[in-house]
């Protein structure tokens, strides 16, 4: 398997807003962010004035500052994967923990069963192996977690040990059959 390496930085271009109702905002924030800023606010603001009512001089900091800190630091670049958000990563990073993903069966040809998914146990097992240790929540994150077995239709991990062989033309002559060999003499 190849790997590649970009040596030059993507070429982006964003759009900033330089000013909000009259107020300016020097060289500008980036209106993506900005409109997930403002799409976060009103979905946490909106739910905790649900819950708890109207923002006091105290509890103001509950309804803003998260989503401030989540998109400060999402719209940064990840170290992982250069082209992505961070908030990007930790989306796909919750689904997968969420939902697990559906197993791709050799190259797509075959659609997997329920069975084939990655449990629940493989995947939240090495992040909450100190929950399943304690006694208090040992009992419930083990039950929650599920059993430790291989799903019924998946069996034991494979070992695979290929050892790549180069052949020659004659070699391919003699695996298509004499068929071959005798047009292509028929031919010239």
């Amino acid at each position: 398997m190849r790997i590649g390496k970009t040596y030059t930085p993507h070429f982006e271009v964003e759009t900033r807003q330089h000013e909000i109702v009259g107020f300016d905002l020097g060289e500008g924030i980036p209106r993506r962010a900005l409109i997930m800023w403002l799409v976060l606010t009103l979905v946490w603001s909106g739910g905790l004035v649900l819950i708890l009512g109207a923002p006091s001089k105290i509890t103001f900091t509950i309804y803003f500052l998260p989503p401030l800190l989540t998109v400060v630091y999402g719209v940064q670049r990840s170290r992982r994967t250069d082209r992505r958000w961070n908030i990007t990563n930790w989306s796909v990073a919750i689904r997968y923990l969420a939902l697990g993903h559906r197993p791709i069966i050799n190259g797509g040809r075959r659609a997997s069963t329920r069975s084939e998914y990655i449990g629940r146990r493989g995947r939240w097992g090495p992040r909450v192996a100190v929950l399943t240790e304690s006694a208090a929540l040992g009992g419930a994150v083990e039950k929650w977690l599920g059993p430790d077995e291989v799903p019924a239709g998946a069996g034991p991990a494979l070992s695979l040990a290929a050892r790549p062989r180069l052949y020659g033309p004659d070699a391919v002559a003699k695996a298509h059959g004499r068929k071959a060999t005798a047009r292509r003499k028929g031919d010239a």
